[in-house]
């Protein structure tokens, strides 16, 4: 297993990518999209619960015919969908066997000149000396997967989704968790929001569970609007980049008071994220977190920093922690009161600093633990809702 350290580098990485991506984009909003009656729910579990080498979360799946189960991590930063596939010389071990496209008669490849290969835009990669379209796919980590880009059955929970596109991976270099591939569930064409938005519509939720121990969901064909038991804030698209679902962090409060930190210091916007998972934020913002949580915390003895975090405590005395209370404040007056899980990583506060105070926050999986957090394209809302696994 990486230790906690090596995942944070990689975490650091991964948001230094994304802030310079957004960096000098433009924002704007998505037209309203279809909305649908139809749901399906599969479970989600974290990736260390099952020995993956990774905190970030994961959903089984399966492809082709007969149906091959894949272990997945699911991430709304990305678009394109893979697997990894036979065959596969530099591929990374995984916990389910490689997926083998000579064995599934629904399978095939695009060729190059079809319009699922030219929507791939940066993520093509030519084409093979068979003329099938090639991808390739970089990570904010420095990982990257690549091969042949295709389609076949996909069986998530009760439903079959027919011709699903996804990356056949035949070369995976980086991040080497035990993990078979990525679910993309961005705003983008390729992703599988999109491609089901026809029997599904364009809501869609999850629940990412606290412990290894737990259970949560990702559902498609979410409720539109969520609910009363739901708290919403405005979903912020930019067309330059239309697989983020950005939001805007207004607040932060700790134990009931909240802290003396300028709205504008917020202004360079903030993005919810399932594949980052600590929450990073403006440097000012985070130095006032920091300092009001160790006030709090004054009983327990500081312990060293910890990768990117620096705001770490020694429990060694034993005995449950009592950790004070962290709410977000979004736009529209959504606040957002922690799990006490979401809120420490181990034996640190699971927030960190940006390099300065224009770059954009990131709210990380660990801050989404236990809410049903609802991404609804169609009325351009993302929604929370407390205790749902």
């Amino acid at each position: 297993m990486p230790s906690l350290e090596e995942m944070l580098r990689r975490d650091r990485l991964r948001a230094g990518y994304i802030q310079r991506m957004f960096s000098g984009a433009t924002n704007g909003t998505r037209d309203r999209a279809q909305q649908s009656e139809a749901t399906v729910r599969v479970p989600t579990s974290l990736g260390s619960s099952l020995s993956l080498d990774t905190l970030e979360y994961v959903i089984t799946v399966a492809f082709g015919s007969p149906a091959a189960t894949q272990t997945m991590l699911i991430d709304t930063g990305s678009d394109v969908s893979w697997v990894q596939c036979k065959p596969c010389p530099e591929c990374h071990s995984q916990v389910d066997a490689l997926f083998d496209p000579s064995s599934s008669s629904t399978y095939s490849s695009f060729s190059c000149d079809s319009a699922a290969c030219a929507q791939l835009g940066e993520e093509g990669n030519g084409c093979s000396s068979s003329q099938q379209c090639q991808y390739i796919v970089h990570y904010g980590d420095r990982s990257s997967a690549t091969g042949t880009y295709s389609s076949d059955m996909l069986t998530l929970g009760s439903y079959t989704i027919s011709s699903f596109q996804f990356g056949c991976s035949h070369a995976k270099s980086g991040h080497d968790d035990k993990t078979d591939g990525l679910m993309g569930l961005g705003g983008g064409p390729q992703s599988l929001v999109s491609q089901t938005a026809g029997t599904f519509g364009t809501a869609f939720s999850y629940c990412l569970p606290p412990t290894p121990a737990s259970t949560g969901f990702l559902t498609l064909g979410a409720s539109s609007g969520g609910g009363a038991d739901f708290v919403t804030t405005p979903m912020i698209r930019n067309d330059r980049i239309p697989a983020y679902y950005q939001v805007a962090l207004e607040a932060i409060v700790v134990d009931g008071t909240q802290l003396d930190v300028p709205r504008s210091v917020f202004s360079g916007g903030s993005l919810m994220d399932s594949g980052t998972v600590v929450t990073w934020l403006p440097p000012t913002a985070y130095s006032a977190l920091s300092s009001a949580f160790r006030a709090r915390m004054a009983q327990y003895p500081q312990a060293p920093g910890r990768g990117a975090l620096d705001t770490c405590f020694d429990f060694s005395g034993g005995g449950v922690p009592s950790v004070p209370p962290v709410s977000l404040v979004f736009a529209g007056g959504a606040v957002v009161k922690l799990d006490v899980g979401g809120i420490m990583l181990d034996n640190c506060l699971a927030f960190t600093a940006n390099e300065d105070d224009n770059s954009l926050s990131i709210i990380g999986n660990v801050q989404q633990r236990t809410f049903e957090v609802l991404y609804d394209v169609g009325q351009s809302t993302v929604g929370f809702r407390a205790g749902a696994c």
